[in-house]
């Protein structure tokens, strides 16, 4: 099976308190290069959300920069070239998506190209507007 993993299921790895930690860090630790990947964009999700965090629980960017580098490891990173980003665009919009669910739109677009059967993501409510192929991916790890 060739997993996909969503940027909220990346970050509960990083974040040992979070509550989907344990299931996530499962997940993960399963995956390898070949059968595993996830979006360029999720790297700078992860990166921006650890880092605001409040109180205890923000991550200085070094911290957070070290963790990507295991993701960088253990999963293959998917980039959209400049005609299926737009592509992507073009999709959502005859979707009739809006705000920030274009964002769930890219990666599912990357989870496409890396050709996933699976698409781990904790929310899974996001993915239900893309098209049925995509949603239907969509499970929590």
């Amino acid at each position: 099976m060739r997993a996909f993993f969503d940027s909220s299921v990346l970050l509960a790895t990083f974040l040992a308190d979070h509550e989907h930690h344990q299931p996530s860090i499962e997940a993960f630790l399963l995956a390898g290069p070949r059968e595993s990947s996830c979006a360029a964009h999720s790297l700078a999700e992860v990166y921006a959300t650890a880092t605001r965090l409040p109180g205890k629980h923000r991550a200085g960017g070094s911290q957070v920069l070290l963790f990507l580098e295991s993701v960088r490891e253990r999963i293959s990173v998917v980039a959209l070239t400049p005609d299926e980003y737009c592509s992507a665009l073009k999709d959502a919009a005859a979707l009739d998506i809006a705000g920030g669910t274009v964002y769930d739109a890219l990666i599912a677009a990357c989870a496409v190209k890396a050709r996933a059967d699976c698409i781990y993501s904790w929310n899974v409510r996001h993915f239900q507007r893309l098209a049925p192929e995509i949603a239907r991916r969509v499970r929590t790890p």
